[in-house]
């Protein structure tokens, strides 16, 4: 063996040797998230949380720091030592601020150690039950014949479902007027109460009240039916070939983390999001299960800014 060699692996050792240790610190994990206690992210960071604490016998404390889109959490990630004890939950709304922001304080791919997706679901289009919509054709077809009567209602400017829409009325090219909401309950009650045409929104907030016969979905944003609502077609199977939108959960931790904690965290991400339980409980929060390495993790949010970014300037939207 070479001494290069011998060094080599000597340094592998000792950086393997530094997980267990993390364990045996003392030190609680904190997993932050940019969310309210009780929402999709606190959901999925709960339940993660409580199956890695178990991988690696250490307990882990998810702490909401919910602000300006989830970008305060990110920040305080983007700073924090990179020894192990603080995770995040990002949201795809992180790559979203990404084209939105003017500034942030992070670099949205650069400054943060990617360790795998979680959880991966479309958008969904929904009208109350007496609108005369059926069909994303009947969409298109109203919005054409009529440019800007129809209303679409989303959680909010910059917001992933906003972005979505947008991309759904450039591809489309049927003009739809946007109107947003300060969040999805007060848009789906007034939605119910017929004040507008659609909303677009996540599986979350729109599924129950789908089930229920209180909505009425029309299309999913995702590249393919969603298991959820298995009747309702794609926007892109429907009538806009190439229309592709879904958002994600990914787990992430500061920038610099070493490569055998990444890679052993990886490992436990993986065989959590393979557990038939775990999926089933995911399935009821509306999202799949969605496990990647570090560096697929890492290119599908650059894709995702690029992405946006352009869906934004072409859009006309003012960035904040």
């Amino acid at each position: 063996m070479t001494h290069f060699t011998r060094r080599a692996v000597v340094g592998g050792l000792s950086a393997l040797a530094a997980v267990p240790a993390l364990a045996q610190s003392g030190r609680p994990i904190t997993m932050l998230h940019g969310f309210t206690a009780g929402a999709n992210v606190d959901l999925v960071a709960r339940l993660i949380a409580d199956q890695l604490s178990r991988k690696l016998d250490q307990s882990i404390v998810v702490e909401p720091r919910p602000g300006a889109g989830g970008t305060i959490s990110a920040a305080a990630v983007a700073r924090a030592a990179p020894d192990g004890t603080t995770l995040t939950v990002l949201p795809g709304g992180h790559a979203v601020s990404a084209a939105i922001y003017k500034q942030l304080p992070y670099n949205t791919a650069e400054d943060f150690s990617f360790i795998s997706m979680l959880t991966d679901f479309p958008f969904i289009l929904v009208t109350h039950p007496n609108h005369p919509a059926k069909t994303i054709a009947d969409v298109i077809a109203m919005a054409q014949a009529d440019p800007g009567k129809l209303i679409c209602a989303t959680a909010g400017n910059g917001t992933g479902m906003h972005l979505a829409l947008e991309l759904f009325i450039s591809m489309a090219k049927a003009k739809i007027q946007h109107v947003p909401y300060r969040g999805s309950p007060q848009a789906i009650t007034d939605l119910m109460a017929e004040r507008f045409d659609f909303q677009m929104d996540t599986p979350t907030a729109l599924l129950p009240f789908i089930n229920d016969g209180k909505l009425r979905a029309i299309g999913v944003t995702g590249p393919r039916r969603f298991f959820a609502l298995p009747n309702v077609p794609s926007v892109a199977e429907a009538a806009v070939p190439g229309y592709s939108v879904t958002s994600w959960l990914g787990l992430a931790g500061p920038p610099g983390l070493p490569a055998p904690l990444v890679a052993k965290l990886n490992a436990d991400i993986k065989a959590i999001l393979a557990d038939p339980a775990v999926v089933e409980r995911l399935q009821s929060f509306g999202s799949e299960a969605m496990a990647t390495t570090p560096e697929g993790f890492k290119a599908r949010v650059a894709d995702d800014v690029a992405k946006w970014t352009k869906v934004v300037a072409e859009a006309n939207i003012q960035r904040i």
